[in-house]
Protein backbone atom coordinates (compact mmCIF):
# COMPACT_ATOMS: atom_id res chain seq x y z
CA UNK A 1 0.00 0.00 0.00
CA UNK A 2 1.69 3.16 -1.01
CA UNK A 3 -0.86 5.51 -0.51
CA UNK A 4 -0.34 7.53 2.84
CA UNK A 5 -3.55 8.57 4.96
CA UNK A 6 -4.85 10.80 7.58
CA UNK A 7 -6.94 8.65 9.54
CA UNK A 8 -9.17 9.04 12.90
CA UNK A 9 -10.29 6.44 15.72
CA UNK A 10 -13.44 7.81 16.85
CA UNK A 11 -14.35 5.80 20.38
CA UNK A 12 -10.50 5.16 20.67
CA UNK A 13 -10.38 4.93 24.26
CA UNK A 14 -12.88 1.39 24.00
CA UNK A 15 -12.32 -2.15 23.82
CA UNK A 16 -12.72 -2.08 19.95
CA UNK A 17 -10.75 1.48 19.87
CA UNK A 18 -7.25 -0.36 21.46
CA UNK A 19 -7.49 -3.33 18.97
CA UNK A 20 -7.76 -0.25 16.04
CA UNK A 21 -4.62 0.86 17.71
CA UNK A 22 -3.00 -2.18 18.16
CA UNK A 23 -3.94 -3.34 14.48
CA UNK A 24 -3.08 -0.41 12.61
CA UNK A 25 0.34 -0.33 14.13
CA UNK A 26 0.49 -4.48 13.84
CA UNK A 27 -0.05 -4.46 10.13
CA UNK A 28 1.69 -1.49 9.19
CA UNK A 29 -1.45 0.61 8.33
CA UNK A 30 -0.11 3.44 5.60
CA UNK A 31 -1.01 6.51 7.88
CA UNK A 32 0.82 9.92 8.05
CA UNK A 33 -1.33 11.18 11.05
CA UNK A 34 -3.28 9.67 13.54
CA UNK A 35 -5.96 11.70 15.58
CA UNK A 36 -7.23 9.62 18.58
CA UNK A 37 -11.49 11.45 19.44
CA UNK A 38 -13.62 10.44 22.43
CA UNK A 39 -16.13 11.61 24.54
CA UNK A 40 -14.73 15.12 26.88
CA UNK A 41 -14.58 12.85 29.81
CA UNK A 42 -11.80 10.53 28.18
CA UNK A 43 -9.81 13.95 26.82
CA UNK A 44 -6.75 14.43 28.33
CA UNK A 45 -5.54 10.77 28.25
CA UNK A 46 -2.39 9.53 26.00
CA UNK A 47 -2.27 6.14 24.20
CA UNK A 48 0.59 4.59 22.52
CA UNK A 49 1.16 4.54 18.90
CA UNK A 50 4.10 3.56 16.98
CA UNK A 51 6.59 4.63 20.50
CA UNK A 52 4.92 7.84 20.94
CA UNK A 53 2.14 9.01 23.60
CA UNK A 54 -0.86 10.52 21.26
CA UNK A 55 -3.41 12.78 23.28
CA UNK A 56 -7.07 11.83 23.17
CA UNK A 57 -9.35 14.63 22.29
CA UNK A 58 -12.78 15.05 22.75
CA UNK A 59 -14.95 14.92 19.74
CA UNK A 60 -16.47 17.92 18.23
CA UNK A 61 -17.29 20.24 15.06
CA UNK A 62 -14.18 20.75 13.47
CA UNK A 63 -12.68 17.35 14.61
CA UNK A 64 -12.47 15.62 11.32
CA UNK A 65 -10.43 18.31 9.21
CA UNK A 66 -7.54 16.94 7.21
CA UNK A 67 -8.72 13.68 7.86
CA UNK A 68 -9.23 10.96 5.17
CA UNK A 69 -10.48 7.53 6.84
CA UNK A 70 -12.68 7.84 10.27
CA UNK A 71 -12.61 4.23 11.71
CA UNK A 72 -15.58 4.74 14.31
CA UNK A 73 -16.63 2.60 17.15
CA UNK A 74 -18.42 5.02 19.49
CA UNK A 75 -22.10 3.31 19.44
CA UNK A 76 -24.58 3.84 17.51
CA UNK A 77 -25.63 7.15 18.99
CA UNK A 78 -22.48 8.91 18.39
CA UNK A 79 -21.98 7.76 14.84
CA UNK A 80 -25.31 8.96 13.67
CA UNK A 81 -24.28 12.43 15.62
CA UNK A 82 -20.41 12.61 14.13
CA UNK A 83 -20.61 10.56 10.92
CA UNK A 84 -22.10 12.91 8.34
CA UNK A 85 -20.27 15.88 9.67
CA UNK A 86 -16.78 13.63 8.74
CA UNK A 87 -18.22 13.25 5.47
CA UNK A 88 -18.97 16.44 5.03
CA UNK A 89 -15.43 17.78 5.77
CA UNK A 90 -13.90 15.15 3.62
CA UNK A 91 -13.43 12.07 5.37
CA UNK A 92 -14.68 8.18 4.39
CA UNK A 93 -16.00 6.44 8.03
CA UNK A 94 -15.59 2.75 8.25
CA UNK A 95 -18.49 2.45 11.04
CA UNK A 96 -18.49 -0.01 13.45
CA UNK A 97 -22.13 0.82 15.57
CA UNK A 98 -25.86 -0.80 13.82
CA UNK A 99 -26.24 2.99 13.02
CA UNK A 100 -26.36 2.76 9.05
CA UNK A 101 -26.28 -1.30 8.60
CA UNK A 102 -29.22 -1.43 7.16
CA UNK A 103 -29.54 1.91 5.20
CA UNK A 104 -30.09 0.96 1.31
CA UNK A 105 -27.13 3.52 0.19
CA UNK A 106 -24.52 2.07 3.37
CA UNK A 107 -22.07 -0.97 1.83
CA UNK A 108 -22.27 -3.49 4.49
CA UNK A 109 -18.85 -5.34 3.77
CA UNK A 110 -17.18 -8.26 5.15
CA UNK A 111 -14.04 -8.32 2.71
CA UNK A 112 -13.66 -11.70 2.47
CA UNK A 113 -17.18 -11.93 1.61
CA UNK A 114 -18.32 -9.10 -0.36
CA UNK A 115 -15.40 -6.27 -1.14
CA UNK A 116 -16.71 -5.28 -4.12
CA UNK A 117 -19.32 -3.67 -2.46
CA UNK A 118 -16.87 -1.29 -0.50
CA UNK A 119 -16.84 0.50 -4.12
CA UNK A 120 -20.34 1.98 -4.42
CA UNK A 121 -19.77 3.73 -0.83
CA UNK A 122 -21.01 7.61 -0.38
CA UNK A 123 -19.27 8.71 2.66
CA UNK A 124 -19.61 5.55 4.73
CA UNK A 125 -19.37 1.92 5.04
CA UNK A 126 -20.90 -0.21 7.54
CA UNK A 127 -19.37 -3.08 10.02
CA UNK A 128 -21.39 -5.76 10.31
CA UNK A 129 -22.97 -7.12 13.49
CA UNK A 130 -20.04 -9.45 15.19
CA UNK A 131 -21.62 -12.73 15.49
CA UNK A 132 -23.16 -12.05 11.73
CA UNK A 133 -19.09 -11.46 10.40
CA UNK A 134 -18.28 -14.56 12.42
CA UNK A 135 -20.53 -16.31 10.52
CA UNK A 136 -20.77 -15.28 7.22
CA UNK A 137 -16.93 -16.03 7.11
CA UNK A 138 -17.50 -19.47 7.64
CA UNK A 139 -20.64 -20.14 5.77
CA UNK A 140 -19.96 -17.79 2.26
CA UNK A 141 -17.42 -19.96 1.23
CA UNK A 142 -19.85 -23.67 1.01
CA UNK A 143 -22.84 -20.78 -0.26
CA UNK A 144 -20.51 -20.19 -3.04
CA UNK A 145 -20.29 -23.65 -4.22
CA UNK A 146 -23.40 -24.80 -3.20
CA UNK A 147 -26.72 -22.38 -2.36
CA UNK A 148 -27.63 -22.46 1.42
CA UNK A 149 -31.60 -21.99 1.62
CA UNK A 150 -31.46 -22.00 5.53
CA UNK A 151 -29.79 -21.23 8.19
CA UNK A 152 -30.34 -21.89 12.24
CA UNK A 153 -27.96 -20.64 14.35
CA UNK A 154 -27.01 -20.34 18.08
CA UNK A 155 -24.76 -17.95 19.56
CA UNK A 156 -22.81 -18.12 22.64
CA UNK A 157 -21.88 -14.70 23.27
CA UNK A 158 -19.06 -13.63 25.41
CA UNK A 159 -19.04 -10.49 27.61
CA UNK A 160 -16.46 -8.84 25.29
CA UNK A 161 -19.39 -8.13 23.19
CA UNK A 162 -20.98 -5.54 25.68
CA UNK A 163 -17.98 -3.47 25.68
CA UNK A 164 -14.88 -3.38 28.31
CA UNK A 165 -16.88 -2.31 31.44
CA UNK A 166 -18.46 -5.72 31.08
CA UNK A 167 -16.15 -8.01 30.64
CA UNK A 168 -14.93 -6.29 34.12
CA UNK A 169 -17.68 -6.68 35.36
CA UNK A 170 -18.07 -10.33 35.04
CA UNK A 171 -14.83 -10.47 36.70
CA UNK A 172 -15.76 -9.07 39.42
CA UNK A 173 -19.18 -11.23 39.60
CA UNK A 174 -17.16 -14.26 39.33
CA UNK A 175 -14.78 -13.37 42.73
CA UNK A 176 -18.14 -11.97 44.41
CA UNK A 177 -20.23 -15.35 43.80
CA UNK A 178 -16.98 -17.22 45.34
CA UNK A 179 -17.00 -14.36 48.21
CA UNK A 180 -20.77 -15.65 48.43
CA UNK A 181 -21.55 -11.68 47.97
CA UNK A 182 -23.69 -10.40 45.73
CA UNK A 183 -22.42 -9.88 42.32
CA UNK A 184 -22.74 -6.52 40.48
CA UNK A 185 -25.16 -6.18 37.55
CA UNK A 186 -24.53 -3.02 35.93
CA UNK A 187 -23.44 -3.67 32.19
CA UNK A 188 -25.93 -7.21 32.29
CA UNK A 189 -29.23 -7.06 33.61
CA UNK A 190 -28.67 -10.51 35.61
CA UNK A 191 -25.29 -11.83 36.80
CA UNK A 192 -23.34 -13.08 34.06
CA UNK A 193 -20.77 -14.72 36.20
CA UNK A 194 -21.58 -18.74 36.69
CA UNK A 195 -25.14 -18.19 34.41
CA UNK A 196 -25.97 -17.57 30.85
CA UNK A 197 -29.00 -16.08 29.47
CA UNK A 198 -31.06 -14.75 26.21
CA UNK A 199 -29.39 -12.15 24.98
CA UNK A 200 -31.07 -9.04 26.41
CA UNK A 201 -31.44 -6.83 23.74
CA UNK A 202 -34.69 -5.44 22.68
CA UNK A 203 -37.66 -8.33 21.51
CA UNK A 204 -40.07 -7.94 19.05
CA UNK A 205 -43.22 -8.69 17.79
CA UNK A 206 -42.39 -12.35 17.35
CA UNK A 207 -40.22 -12.33 20.25
CA UNK A 208 -36.52 -12.31 18.31
CA UNK A 209 -34.39 -9.73 19.59
CA UNK A 210 -32.55 -7.08 18.43
CA UNK A 211 -29.59 -8.78 18.09
CA UNK A 212 -31.04 -12.17 16.31
CA UNK A 213 -32.61 -9.71 13.92
CA UNK A 214 -28.92 -7.90 12.94
CA UNK A 215 -28.09 -11.77 12.24
CA UNK A 216 -30.89 -12.07 9.56
CA UNK A 217 -30.92 -9.12 8.26
CA UNK A 218 -27.75 -8.31 7.88
CA UNK A 219 -26.75 -11.75 6.62
CA UNK A 220 -29.18 -11.52 3.36
CA UNK A 221 -27.55 -8.00 2.54
CA UNK A 222 -24.55 -9.08 2.78
CA UNK A 223 -25.21 -12.19 0.38
CA UNK A 224 -27.31 -10.36 -1.51
CA UNK A 225 -29.90 -12.89 -1.17
CA UNK A 226 -33.08 -11.59 0.15
CA UNK A 227 -34.79 -15.25 -0.03
CA UNK A 228 -32.31 -17.25 2.14
CA UNK A 229 -34.13 -18.43 5.22
CA UNK A 230 -32.43 -17.64 8.76
CA UNK A 231 -33.13 -18.13 12.02
CA UNK A 232 -31.31 -17.24 15.60
CA UNK A 233 -31.38 -17.58 19.19
CA UNK A 234 -28.64 -15.59 20.45
CA UNK A 235 -27.11 -15.89 23.84
CA UNK A 236 -25.17 -14.64 26.68
CA UNK A 237 -22.34 -16.75 28.30
CA UNK A 238 -19.64 -16.72 30.98
CA UNK A 239 -17.22 -16.26 28.93
CA UNK A 240 -14.55 -13.45 28.56
CA UNK A 241 -13.67 -12.82 25.62
CA UNK A 242 -14.82 -14.98 21.79
CA UNK A 243 -18.08 -15.25 20.83
CA UNK A 244 -19.02 -19.30 19.95
CA UNK A 245 -21.76 -20.19 17.09
CA UNK A 246 -23.32 -23.73 16.48
CA UNK A 247 -24.73 -23.47 13.00
CA UNK A 248 -27.21 -25.77 10.68
CA UNK A 249 -27.08 -25.04 7.31
CA UNK A 250 -29.55 -27.07 4.65
CA UNK A 251 -28.36 -26.71 1.24
CA UNK A 252 -30.72 -26.82 -2.09
CA UNK A 253 -28.55 -30.02 -2.48
CA UNK A 254 -26.26 -32.33 -0.07
CA UNK A 255 -22.68 -31.65 0.59
CA UNK A 256 -20.59 -34.11 1.70
CA UNK A 257 -18.77 -33.38 5.11
CA UNK A 258 -15.28 -33.51 2.80
CA UNK A 259 -16.44 -31.44 0.12
CA UNK A 260 -17.18 -28.38 3.52
CA UNK A 261 -13.95 -29.31 5.16
CA UNK A 262 -11.70 -28.86 1.85
CA UNK A 263 -13.51 -25.90 0.96
CA UNK A 264 -13.01 -24.10 4.43
CA UNK A 265 -9.61 -25.55 4.98
CA UNK A 266 -8.80 -23.11 2.18
CA UNK A 267 -11.23 -20.36 2.68
CA UNK A 268 -9.72 -16.95 3.87
CA UNK A 269 -9.96 -15.70 7.30
CA UNK A 270 -11.15 -18.94 8.23
CA UNK A 271 -8.58 -22.20 10.32
CA UNK A 272 -10.13 -25.60 10.22
CA UNK A 273 -9.69 -26.84 13.95
CA UNK A 274 -10.91 -30.39 14.37
CA UNK A 275 -9.17 -33.48 16.30
CA UNK A 276 -12.13 -35.88 16.76
CA UNK A 277 -9.70 -38.52 19.13
CA UNK A 278 -9.41 -35.36 21.15
CA UNK A 279 -12.55 -34.19 20.89
CA UNK A 280 -11.02 -31.29 20.60
CA UNK A 281 -12.82 -28.15 18.58
CA UNK A 282 -12.67 -24.56 18.25
CA UNK A 283 -12.88 -22.88 21.72
CA UNK A 284 -12.94 -19.19 22.93
CA UNK A 285 -9.91 -19.99 24.70
CA UNK A 286 -8.33 -20.83 21.84
CA UNK A 287 -9.90 -18.14 19.42
CA UNK A 288 -9.08 -14.95 21.82
CA UNK A 289 -6.72 -12.51 20.19
CA UNK A 290 -6.84 -14.50 16.50
CA UNK A 291 -7.44 -13.23 13.41
CA UNK A 292 -9.29 -16.12 12.18
CA UNK A 293 -12.46 -17.62 12.84
CA UNK A 294 -11.81 -21.20 14.37
CA UNK A 295 -14.04 -24.13 12.67
CA UNK A 296 -14.76 -27.55 13.42
CA UNK A 297 -17.09 -30.29 14.17
CA UNK A 298 -18.53 -30.41 10.57
CA UNK A 299 -20.87 -33.22 10.30
CA UNK A 300 -23.62 -34.46 8.23
CA UNK A 301 -27.09 -33.27 9.79
CA UNK A 302 -28.83 -37.18 10.93
CA UNK A 303 -32.25 -35.03 10.12
CA UNK A 304 -32.19 -34.00 6.91
CA UNK A 305 -30.32 -35.44 3.76
CA UNK A 306 -29.32 -31.70 3.22
CA UNK A 307 -27.65 -30.34 6.28
CA UNK A 308 -24.77 -30.08 7.53
CA UNK A 309 -23.44 -28.85 11.17
CA UNK A 310 -20.70 -27.10 11.63
CA UNK A 311 -19.16 -25.14 15.39
CA UNK A 312 -17.24 -21.66 15.43
CA UNK A 313 -15.17 -19.54 17.59
CA UNK A 314 -14.19 -16.19 17.20
CA UNK A 315 -12.53 -13.03 18.68
CA UNK A 316 -15.54 -10.43 19.31
CA UNK A 317 -13.41 -7.98 19.75
CA UNK A 318 -10.94 -8.83 16.53
CA UNK A 319 -12.23 -10.15 13.56
CA UNK A 320 -15.77 -9.47 14.94
CA UNK A 321 -15.29 -5.60 15.17
CA UNK A 322 -11.48 -3.95 14.73
CA UNK A 323 -10.08 -6.11 12.22
CA UNK A 324 -13.02 -6.08 9.80
CA UNK A 325 -13.32 -2.31 10.28
CA UNK A 326 -9.03 -2.47 9.44
CA UNK A 327 -9.46 -4.83 6.44
CA UNK A 328 -12.29 -2.44 5.06
CA UNK A 329 -9.62 0.47 5.54
CA UNK A 330 -6.93 -1.43 3.55
CA UNK A 331 -9.47 -2.34 0.79
CA UNK A 332 -10.20 1.09 0.17
CA UNK A 333 -6.39 2.06 0.23
CA UNK A 334 -5.21 -0.92 -2.03
CA UNK A 335 -8.04 -0.40 -4.61
CA UNK A 336 -8.12 3.40 -4.47
CA UNK A 337 -11.59 3.81 -2.89
CA UNK A 338 -11.00 5.94 -0.45
CA UNK A 339 -12.33 9.00 -2.00
CA UNK A 340 -14.57 11.86 -0.61
CA UNK A 341 -18.72 10.89 -1.23
CA UNK A 342 -19.34 12.37 -4.87
CA UNK A 343 -23.00 12.82 -4.07
CA UNK A 344 -23.82 13.68 -0.37
CA UNK A 345 -26.34 11.50 1.72
CA UNK A 346 -28.76 12.79 4.24
CA UNK A 347 -27.44 10.15 6.54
Amino acid sequence: MSSQVRVAILGATGAVGAELLELLESRNFPLTHLKLLASPRSAGRTLQFRGESLPVEAVGEDSFKEVDLVLASAGGSTSKAWASKAVEQGAVVVDNSSAFRMNPDVPLVIPEVNPEAAAKHKGIIANPNCTTILMAVAVWPLHQVQPIQRIVVATYQSASGAGRRAMEELKAQAQAILQEQTPPTESFPYPLAFNLFPHNSPLNDQGYCEEEMKMVNETRKIFNDPQIRISATCVRVPVLRAHSEAINLEFAQPMSVATAKELLANAPGVRLVEDWQANYFPMPIDATGKDDVLVGRIRQDLSHPSGLEIWLSGDQIRKGAALNAVQIAELLVERNWLKPATAMMAY
